[in-house]
């Protein structure tokens, strides 16, 4: 049993996962050369998490030519293929897209929110998450939103990894929709 448990975290920590992209193939979140993985978690449901399309763009862009890789990651089951197709249509989504059907991805980051954000960094033949949490400080709560937000903290995770210094925790909670949890 206890051999069986190991496999199976192995599996969740792996850079190969049991989510898949839009065509239904399995997703590899690490590829040769990875310095980090981020997750976005996303619904296309989510206001909140909506709002935050443009500011994972615009980290997607800034990072991935220093070997960061970006996935959006949909873990509700309402996001099917035919769904997130059209999200990403409706707000120009780039990076790399996993549908998380059966919540392996979620479990391995312990994501709770969208949005959320978790790092990785490359570790033996897995991954090892370094940070999970808010991208920013812009929603303080729901219904209660700054202008723009005042502490970055997925950009300083990740300039952290980077840099290869201590990778500062997030300073609040996510805000914004739940994830819709699969019974097992």
């Amino acid at each position: 049993m206890a051999a069986l448990i190991r496999a199976w975290l192995l599996a969740l920590a792996t850079a190969t996962t049991f989510a898949v992209d839009l065509d239904g193939r399995p997703v590899t979140l690490a590829s040769p050369g990875s310095r980090a993985v981020v997750l976005f978690f996303a619904a296309s449901d989510c206001p909140i998490a909506n709002r935050y399309i443009p500011e994972m763009q615009r980290l997607t862009r800034q990072f991935e030519p220093m070997g960061v890789r970006v996935w959006f990651v949909y873990p509700n089951p309402g996001d099917t293929a035919k769904v997130v197709r059209a999200h990403n249509l409706e707000f120009s989504i780039t990076p790399h897209t996993a549908l998380d059907t059966r919540q392996s991805l979620t479990r391995m980051a312990h994501a709770t929110t969208t949005p959320e954000a978790a790092v990785f960094v490359p570790q033996g033949e897995g991954l090892r998450e370094v940070y999970r949490g808010r991208i920013d400080d812009r929603y303080l709560s729901l219904g209660t939103e700054r202008p723009q937000a005042t502490r970055h903290d997925l950009e300083d995770a990740i300039r952290a990894v980077l840099a290869n210094r201590p990778v500062p925790q997030p300073g609040g909670p996510p805000v914004g929709c739940s994830i819709v949890t699969l019974q097992p």
